[in-house]
């Protein structure tokens, strides 16, 4: 195993454990911010794989933009320090086995096909990266593009309803 296997199989270990962290805790505030990290380690992956532009673009967009304001959205609601009701023992079993058949078919990918090695390096420049979010014509990523800033709109548009809820009525 080299160098190489050796750290993507550390990241993504990382990745998916931040990940079931993030699904498994009860509190919200906790679950937000191991989603932040789970998020920050698939930039790690993407700096592995020697693009920096998209792991520039993963940090700025999903850590920066909308882990943010969903934690912003935790704290303008007046249950954010609350316990999440625990799940019933049928959805456990069947994250469970969703987990399970997902390492066991990443596993048999990795078998079949391995880590194919490239000839020709990646064109990461980011300057014809740019152009091509930019371009309109057939080729471009400008719908893409466009498509970023109206996720980030409406995460906003959702933290701002979450934040305007009425205070639940006490008993």
């Amino acid at each position: 195993m080299t160098a190489s296997q050796i750290i993507f199989y550390l990241i993504s270990a990382f990745i998916l454990s931040m990940g079931v962290l993030s699904v498994t805790s009860r509190k919200i505030f906790r679950s937000a911010i191991w989603l932040l990290f789970s998020l920050i380690g698939i930039a790690a992956l993407y700096f592995w794989m020697d693009v920096q532009f998209i792991a520039a673009v993963q940090i700025v967009v999903y850590v920066g933009g909308i882990v943010v304001l969903i934690i912003f959205s935790i704290f303008l609601t007046q249950q954010s320090g609350k316990e999440m009701p625990k799940a019933p023992l049928l959805r456990t079993v069947a994250g469970a086995l969703a987990v399970v058949f997902g390492f066991a078919f990443t596993y048999l990918l990795i078998d079949q096909y391995g880590f194919p090695t490239i000839d020709q390096p990646f064109d990461n420049d980011v300057a014809r990266i740019g152009n091509a979010m930019l371009n309109t014509q057939q080729g471009g990523y400008a719908l893409p593009f466009e498509v970023v800033s109206i996720l980030l709109l409406a995460a906003m548009v959702g933290c701002i309803v979450i934040a305007l809820k009425t205070k639940p009525e006490e008993k």
